[in-house]
């Protein structure tokens, strides 16, 4: 099969090619760094194999589980914040109809535990109220406020409405593997239980238990999702050279566009469903860069709609962005333009062609005025939007960002700055020790 492509022909003109591939010997050092559990961060490497680590006995036990949940359950809801949800939520969005949750499609996949909004979480219960639904609790301590809060709620409310034999069934917990206050729940309670391995950061977790659960009962095909992420893992393995890896480039490439004075990064889709794909992404290379005062701010748009939004700052703003765009080759259905006799719109012209046509000339026009505009471009077209090309995508991303990582002289795998507003909310609500 096919694989995604890089173009960073578009991005040439702020930084050259002789540039990019000046960062060979360095990235590839990186990328040796990450293979031999040599650089910072080691201790969270274990994303770095397991597409091609993961067993058919593991995702059929995956998929049992899933097969269960869709038979019993009207509504699943993901418990989980951040890398806990962020994942699976991008995939089921992108490989799912667009309108499935009109046509009473089951199970609905619902998420909490990603804010601290009452309303929300008031009008969840209340929506669960007449269904049949059930559980999956995502967290490697359990005690995160926000999906702890959510859980609490939520199961009280299940056991309630259920009772507590039939709700046992329904929750399955996916935790770390010996210690936390949900293993500990789990245990007490007999739920079946996933690990998230101790190696794996949320933000990396998406091809564990935590990613491939919610998204098997989406009814979304895991083995073609791992078997890209293993086609992608094999395309940028430390063995493989600089000028071949398309993960090693990107992460050269966006490195010197913030060299040369470009601080946010824009990735850009012509295509709806990537939407939450986009959020994915901002996570893990926010996260994973934006420290000791350095990395690039991960920003995201969908066009064209955000063209008749952000489109004027991003044509002619301040010139600190430089954009990434996804492309989709090929649309999974056709829809031509009719023909019109009054043609009061104008667009008898388009008459005849397919809407992806106009899509993909509002997509090379968009590029070219905006790197005229002194927007630098980067491309990733996958070929389909698929399982297969998307496990691809994700995995491409993820060893970008270790590379990319390792180049900016940071550790991309902690999040130190992550606990300041915890600590200050804890000592605001009286938690006891703050």
């Amino acid at each position: 099969m096919n694989r995604i492509t890089l173009d960073i022909n578009k991005a040439l003109g702020t930084i050259t090619k002789e540039q990019v591939y000046a960062q060979a010997s360095q990235a590839e050092a990186a990328n040796r760094k990450l293979e031999n559990g040599t650089g910072k961060g080691n201790d969270f490497l274990g994303w770095l194999h397991l597409p091609s680590s993961i067993s058919e006995a593991d995702m059929a036990g995956i998929q049992a589980t899933a097969a269960d949940f869709r038979t019993h359950c009207e509504v699943i809801v993901v418990v989980g914040i951040g890398g806990s949800y962020l994942g699976a939520k991008a995939v089921i969005d992108a490989l799912s109809g667009s309108f499935d949750y009109l046509e009473n499609k089951k199970p609905v996949v619902l998420y909490a535990g990603h804010n601290i909004g009452e309303d929300y979480l008031y009008e969840l219960s209340n929506y669960l109220k007449d269904k049949s639904w059930g559980i999956i609790n995502i967290s490697k301590s359990g005690t995160t406020t926000e999906p702890a809060l959510a859980f609490r709620i939520l199961k009280k409310q299940l056991e309630d409405s259920a009772g507590k034999e039939i709700a046992r069934k329904r929750i399955v917990a996916v935790t770390d593997k010996a210690r936390g206050a949900l293993r500990t729940l789990a245990g007490k309670e007999g739920y079946p239980t996933y690990v998230i391995p101790d190696n794996v950061g949320g933000r990396f977790s998406v091809l564990t238990p935590v990613g491939l659960l919610p998204i098997a009962v989406a009814g979304i095909d895991i083995k073609q999702l791992i078997a890209g992420a293993v086609a992608m893992e094999a395309a940028t393995g430390s063995n493989v050279l600089f000028h071949d890896n398309i993960a090693a480039i990107y992460a050269a490439t966006r490195n010197e566009l913030y060299k040369s004075g470009k601080k946010i990064e824009i990735l850009a889709n012509f295509t709806p469903k990537l939407h939450y794909v986009a959020e994915w992404w901002k996570q893990l290379y926010g996260e994973s860069e934006g420290k000791e005062n350095k990395g690039l701010f991960t920003a995201a748009v969908d066009f064209t709609t955000d063209l008749h939004s952000m489109g004027q700052w991003i044509q002619e703003g301040e010139r600190s962005i430089f954009e990434t765009v996804i492309s989709i080759a090929k649309p999974q259905y056709k829809t031509t333009i009719p023909q019109d006799e009054q043609d009061l719109d104008g667009l008898n012209y388009l008459a005849g062609k397919r809407v992806d046509e106009v899509n993909k000339m509002a997509e090379l026009g968009t590029q070219l005025a905006h790197v005229d505009g002194g927007v630098p471009n980067i491309k990733i077209t996958l070929p389909e939007l698929n399982a297969y090309y998307l496990g691809q995508l994700l995995y491409f991303f993820e060893k970008a960002c270790g590379i990319s990582g390792y180049l900016l002289g940071v550790n991309p795998f902690d999040q130190p700055g992550v606990e300041a507003y915890k600590k200050n909310m804890f000592a605001l609500l009286n938690k006891p020790g703050y």
